[in-house]
């Protein structure tokens, strides 16, 4: 364990209370401005380090840190989070971060994680609302073994891991909104952009980036989305580990990746419709070009909607905006 890390551990050990900069030097066998060194690089990693005169440092009780380290400890996965975790305190996307690692041989698993957004982006080019450390925003690469026209089911399964992990985490009850939003009470807590690079006839790598809105207050949120969007904390007025519900997200979003990819991909979509509730619901559907009405009869394999209008007629739709 570096002298980082035993720091780290040391303010642990104390969390809520203060320790002074000459007992750390002693424990740790280091000067008071290697200390203060230490304490300013955690602090850069997104750690609550308070510091005073004459009383030294405190880690903050409840600090909610998702660094590399904290993902880490205490992460149950083979795969996802395993490999290359890299954090940023802000960046633009996540998505965008992980295509450029992707691109330069990242392998399958990696992590891409920041406390804050400056750019993040949804479907047809819209934004993402981003909120300093109250929210968890983060990419994963893949590279499965999976034809180009079935990428689409990455999207399905990764809304199914989300929705769970809210169910098993905080009881929330949500909805999966086709192709790739989760609400709570017709109100969007998260987002899914799946984006991929591929050839003809194979897959080279998958970015599945993930939005959750976690402890945003709704007063945080900016006016004009307030009646459409909410968060974990405005659901149940109680502040979430952002670490354990990523862990949470990762557990899961693995199961059914590899399940998927094993084949089973029917007991997948067996669970993405019980949570969707949107089979045999009248909607409109608002594309680039059109509009169509009718009733969903299903949403196939490769995540197509298929919709029935009022004329009797066929739709299969990719992509577009469902309003009941």
């Amino acid at each position: 364990m570096n002298t980082r890390d035993r720091l780290l551990l040391l303010l642990k050990n104390n969390e809520g209370s203060w320790i002074s900069g000459e007992a750390i030097g002693k424990k740790l066998d280091i000067s008071r401005n290697a200390v203060s060194k230490h304490v300013k690089n955690l602090r850069l990693h997104g750690y609550d380090i308070v510091s005073a005169p004459h009383k030294g440092y405190r880690l903050s009780a409840g600090s909610d840190v998702v660094s590399p380290d904290e993902i880490r400890d205490g992460l149950l996965t083979d795969v996802m989070g395993k490999k290359e975790i890299v954090w940023f305190k802000e960046t633009g996307s996540t998505n965008i971060e992980a295509k450029r690692l992707a691109d330069g041989g990242a392998e399958e698993g990696t992590l891409v994680i920041a406390d804050n957004q400056l750019s993040g982006r949804g479907r047809l080019g819209r934004t993402w609302f981003s909120s300093q450390g109250q929210g968890i925003f983060l990419s994963i690469v893949l590279r499965p073994r999976l034809a180009p026209m079935k990428a689409a089911r990455i999207t399905l399964m990764t809304a199914v891991a989300v929705a769970e992990t809210l169910i098993s985490q905080t009881g929330i009850l949500p909805t999966i909104k086709w192709p790739n939003d989760i609400l709570v009470n017709q109100k969007k807590v998260a987002g899914i952009l799946t984006e991929l690079s591929a050839d003809m006839d194979v897959v080279n790598h998958v970015i599945v980036g993930m939005g959750l809105n976690v402890n945003t207050d709704v007063i945080d949120f900016p006016r004009e989305i307030r009646p459409l969007a909410t968060s974990i904390h405005a659901e149940t007025g109680k502040i979430w580990s952002r670490r354990k519900l990523i862990q949470a997200f990762l557990k899961n979003f693995e199961q059914y990746y590899r399940t998927m990819l094993e084949g089973d991909f029917e007991g997948v979509m067996k669970q993405w419709k019980a949570l969707s509730g949107i089979i045999g619901k009248e909607v409109a559907v608002s594309m680039v070009n059109r509009k169509v009405m009718g009733m969903v009869l299903d949403v196939d394999g490769e995540g197509f909607l298929i919709l029935k209008d009022r004329d009797g007629t066929l739709h299969r739709i990719l992509s577009g905006d469902v309003h009941l």
